[in-house]
C-alpha cells in the first residue's frame, strides 16, 4: 500500500515538472457562502488547473450582518480611494507565483453589484502580474447582473488578455453549473486559447487527498499544500 502511494506521489510530481509553464492554469477564488467553492470544484473536474483560495486575514466576520453594514463599509472604502492599498481589507499571505501560469481564472462572489472586497485586495496586489496572461472571470450572485464585477476586474487587471465571454452563475442556475461551465469553456475556445488539450472524464471515484510526502489524509488541511485527485491545491 505504501509503495502504491509513493508511486502515485512520484508520478504526480513528474507531471508537474514536465508541464510547460505557458500551458498551466491557476484558478483563484474567494468564497464566503460556499457557492464559489462549489463552482471551483466543478470547474476543476473539467480542466486541469491549480487552485488558490483567498482568505481574509480576520476570520469569522459577518459581512451581511446589520443590513450588510460591514460589507458595504469595505466596498465604500475601496470605492473612495481605489488606488490606496490601505483602502483594501487584509487577506492571508499568498505565496503562489503567477509567473508559473499563463492562464488565470478568477472565481468571485458579487457583493452589492461589486466584486467581493477580499478578491479586490488580491487583484489590487497581484493584478499587475497578470499582464499579457489569459484571464477568465466567473461570478456568483443571487440574482444581480455582473457588469460591476467585470468593471472592477478590468480596473484591477487592466492588461490581462480576457476571454471573449465571462460566466455568470446565479442562485437559480447554480445547480446546473456543470453544464454552464462546460458550455462556457467551449464558447471561449479554452483549449485552443490556452494550448491545454487534455479532457477530463467524469468519475465517481472518491476523492483522495495526500500531503506532499505522499501520505494519505483523512480530510483537506486548512492551510498549506496538498494533492487532491492528482491536482495541487494551496490554502
Amino acid at each position: 500500500m505504501y509503495m502504491k502511494k509513493l508511486l502515485f506521489f512520484v508520478c504526480t510530481m513528474l507531471t508537474w515538472l514536465c508541464t510547460d509553464a505557458t500551458a498551466k492554469t491557476l484558478v483563484v477564488y474567494y468564497s464566503y457562502t460556499g457557492n464559489c467553492r462549489e463552482i471551483v470544484t466543478t470547474l476543476t473536474s473539467q480542466i486541469q488547473a491549480d487552485v488558490l483560495e483567498i482568505q481574509p486575514a480576520e476570520k469569522g466576520l459577518k459581512y451581511e450582518a446589520n443590513g450588510y453594514a460591514l460589507g458595504t463599509q469595505l466596498l465604500n472604502a475601496i470605492k473612495a480611494n481605489p488606488n490606496d492599498a490601505s483602502s483594501y481589507p487584509a487577506i492571508d499571505p499568498v505565496t503562489t507565483s503567477l509567473s508559473d501560469y499563463q492562464t488565470i481564472i478568477i472565481v468571485t462572489p458579487l457583493w452589492w453589484s461589486q466584486m467581493a472586497a477580499n478578491m479586490q485586495t488580491y487583484l489590487f496586489n497581484y493584478g499587475g502580474q497578470m499582464a499579457g496572461k489569459n484571464v477568465g472571470l466567473i461570478v456568483s450572485s443571487a440574482s444581480s447582473g455582473i457588469s460591476g464585477v467585470v468593471a472592477d476586474c478590468k480596473r484591477l487587471v487592466p492588461d490581462g488578455k480576457y476571454f471573449s465571454e465571462n460566466l455568470w452563475i446565479n442562485h437559480s442556475n447554480h445547480s446546473n453549473r456543470a453544464t454552464l461551465i462546460q458550455a462556457w469553456l467551449t464558447d471561449i475556445n479554452y483549449h485552443t486559447v490556452t494550448g491545454i488539450n487534455e479532457t477530463k472524464a467524469t468519475t465517481t471515484a472518491p476523492s483522495r487527498i495526500y500531503d506532499l510526502g505522499g501520505r494519505l489524509l483523512v480530510e483537506e488541511p486548512s492551510k498549506g499544500l496538498y494533492i487532491k485527485n492528482g491536482k495541487k491545491f494551496i490554502r
